[in-house]
């Protein structure tokens, strides 16, 4: 529990250092790298199921599918060409490559790692990046992302919390034995607190209508979705045969493991914010 705590802290600490120094780029950096790390422990556990995806190729145009919406609003490159060239260039790859038993699985694979991950994350550039003629402030779209990160993950802090002190009734024994239901309300209560708090310290920059109370509503299906989310990954490393996505960070596993929580919240929270 210790270790988990100070990661937390620390990686809260790169996120607030990254964006007061370095605004949007240092969000799109960090972004980009726990996308493509997150795909990469993807792929990994595809390959512990004996898939075999292309992790290095995949990995390499999940950067940039996730990064598309930057590409498009600065250089006028559509953003769902990334996909359409990853479709078109992993068939070419599979027709040369692995063996006549895992070609299917080589290729879908490969494909719904770069649309789970890649491409869900890539709602946060949406966010994150300033439009032509934009209402919204640089400083309030990037409030905005920090906004659905930590209704997102204060949900996991909040779940884990309320099932160690009251936690009776398992939620999925099946499939991730030590959530429970009571767990699962607290997490969306802490969520519900955070986004009206984080509504109310950034109302000089959040549109008028996102008041406290209904930052709070609103955060209510971005933690179901984070709780739905992590469910999805525990039934991946089921499958898998693995604990953990991976070892990176002390206490919390790997980064499939920080950021499973949020890959359904992102493109919930671009909708809710109504972004162009």
């Amino acid at each position: 529990m210790a270790k988990r705590i100070v990661s937390t802290f620390l990686l809260w600490s790169l996120v607030f250092v990254s964006l007061w120094f370095f605004r949007a780029r240092g969000a799109l950096v960090l972004l980009t790298v726990v996308s493509a790390l997150t795909l990469w422990e993807f792929y990994r556990l595809m390959g512990a199921m004996g898939y075999m995806p292309f992790m290095r190729l995949g990995v390499s145009v999940g950067a940039f599918i996730t990064l598309s919406p930057w590409f498009e609003a600065r250089l006028g490159l559509p953003a769902h060409l990334w996909l359409a060239f990853a479709v078109i260039a992993f068939s070419i790859r599979l027709l040369r490559e692995r063996t006549p038993e895992t070609r299917v699985e080589a290729l879908c694979s490969t494909l719904f790692g770069l649309a789970y991950v890649s491409f869900m994350l890539g709602f946060f550039t949406r966010i994150i990046v300033v439009l032509p003629g934009d209402t919204v402030s640089p400083d309030g779209r990037l409030l905005m992302c920090l906004w659905v990160v930590a209704t997102a993950k204060f949900c996991d802090m909040g779940a884990l919390l309320t099932g160690m002190a009251i936690g009776r009734h398992k939620m999925s024994p099946q499939i991730s034995p030590k959530k429970t239901w009571e767990g699962a309300v607290g997490g969306v209560v802490f969520s519900m607190a955070i986004g009206a708090t984080i509504a109310w310290l950034a109302r000089a920059h959040f549109p008028p209508h996102l008041t406290p109370l209904v930052a709070a509503v609103m955060a209510v299906p971005i933690a179901i979705l984070g709780i739905i989310a992590d469910l999805i990954e525990s039934v991946i490393k089921r499958r898998a045969n693995l604990k953990d996505s991976g070892v990176a960070i002390p206490g919390l596993g790997g980064f499939f493991d920080m950021s499973d929580s949020l890959i359904l919240a992102a493109p919930v929270g671009y909708f809710f914010f109504g972004l162009p």
